[in-house]
């Protein structure tokens, strides 16, 4: 199956092909963990997650990695206010983290490194690019000189001639240009490490370069993350990684549309938040989840009560349809794990830039077929078994995770006494029976 993924590098729709046939390499870079995730930091997770899915449907080995950056001046701010290490609050919030990547129905990932497992190899690769010429050391501080490199500017489509003059003039700057950034950072206050230059901790940008190296061996398939990112967190790596490797990281560039609140993205700084844990908790996993994939990863993702209701209404309708299925198939002594037949509407639709939306339509699509199936022509136990597979395989890909009645002898012999009551128009015991069966999801 030809796979078309857009390429923020390049701007534009390309055919996917990865570096190793049959095999995929993705990181998506993960929280900073000094609080809670909030519902917009679940896109990247839901959004990456599904490709993956989708990925290994198709026959390809994916390697899906995104890390913990466990050492941040906010990290060290949380630690100092409440008087404990930055380990106590990291451990804190990545429990919290891998809590919500379960309720999400994430499966595991390759590998969740911490910036803090790799702080001898960061070290070391900031003393290369030192040594390299790329880095210059002032005071304890080292920057990215910006200048040892071509096209700096090339994903975010930003020209250095407009950033430096749109760059804060920043009064006794250590910096050769206002463009070059923090590699290591001298600290005085909170956790610190011993460097050729001093102590204190990584630059944010220079952790993610790598943790790749390290877990890749090299260059990478796919870099993801949020829109947000894309100017400086992965342009700077790949500035860091031309001058260290010859090579811009991964091939193809990935990022996810913001998740709005109202009018504005939802973020910290604006305040406006609503903690993923809290819609966990009242909406659900497979709510929160069809509600990000009903949008193309792209483009925004609006998250008012009116959304929320009409995703509610949508998961309600499949479940439902589920449900039939599921219980029809039991009656007539069927196999709930048939083979699923043809999906390729639905595959074709992934396939086209991850098209999330028209995948959806196609599981609608799926459930249309599966009621004309159940209502005119419920004695063909195999339409009815690979319709359930058929929604089983397309809900697995996009982690919808439904559970349905599994039906024991004395449920099936209920249900053949509900229908004996009204064929005899026995509706007052019919209808006791009917309220049993409600009650277990069997009606």
């Amino acid at each position: 199956m030809e796979i078309k993924l857009f390429n923020s590098l390049s701007n534009k729709i390309e055919v996917f092909k990865p570096i190793k046939e049959g095999e995929v390499s993705i990181y998506c870079c993960g929280p900073t963990v000094y609080g809670d995730a909030h519902v917009g930091n679940t896109r990247p997770v839901v959004v990456f997650d599904t490709l993956r899915r989708f990925l290994e449907h198709v026959g390809y080995k994916v390697k899906l990695v995104s890390n913990f950056t466990d050492v941040d001046d906010k990290i060290i701010n949380r630690a100092l206010e409440e008087g404990v290490s930055e380990t106590v609050i990291t451990d804190r919030y990545i429990s919290a983290y891998r809590d919500v990547l379960a309720k999400l129905n994430v499966n595991p990932y390759y590998d969740n490194p911490r910036v803090t497992q790799y702080m001898d190899k960061i070290i070391k690769y900031i003393d290369e690019l030192e040594k390299k010429g790329s880095a210059y050391n002032k005071d304890g501080d080292v920057f990215f000189r910006i200048s040892s490199i071509k096209d700096y500017g090339e994903l975010s489509k930003m020209k250095v001639d407009d950033l430096v003059v749109g760059a804060r003039i920043e009064e006794n700057s250590k910096k050769e240009s206002p463009l070059d950034f923090a590699l290591w950072k001298k600290t005085v206050a909170g956790i610190q490490w011993d460097s050729p230059w001093g102590k204190g901790r990584p630059g944010w940008h220079t952790e993610c370069c790598v943790m790749i190296n390290s877990i890749f061996g090299g260059r990478i398939d796919i870099h993801g993350g949020g829109f947000d990112l894309k100017f400086p967190h992965h342009e700077n790596e790949i500035a860091q990684a031309k001058a260290h490797d010859g090579n811009k990281i991964a091939n193809y560039w990935m990022h996810n549309g913001f998740i709005n609140f109202g009018d504005e993205k939802m973020s910290k700084s604006l305040g406006n938040v609503v903690l993923a844990k809290d819609a966990l908790k009242e909406y659900g996993g497979n709510v929160l989840r069809l509600l990000i994939l009903s949008t193309h990863y792209r483009a925004p993702v609006q998250f008012t009560k009116e959304t929320v209701e009409s995703t509610k209404n949508e998961l309600a309708r499949i479940q439902k349809a589920f449900n039939q299925l599921a219980v029809a198939i039991q009656l007539k002594g069927g196999n709930l794990n048939a083979k699923e037949g043809n999906i390729d509407s639905f595959l074709s639709a992934l396939a086209d830039d991850l098209n999330t939306s028209n995948a959806i339509a196609a599981i609608f699509e799926e459930l249309k077929q599966a009621n004309i199936a159940l209502r005119s022509n419920p004695q063909d136990l195999a339409k009815l078994e690979t319709l359930f597979a058929n929604l089983n395989a397309m809900l697995d890909i996009l982690g919808i995770k439904l559970t349905y009645p599994l039906l024991s002898k004395e449920d099936v012999d209920l249900y053949n006494k509900y229908l004996a009551y009204k064929a005899e128009k026995n509706f007052a015991e019919s209808d006791k029976i009917r309220n049993v069966l409600l009650a277990k999801g069997i009606l």
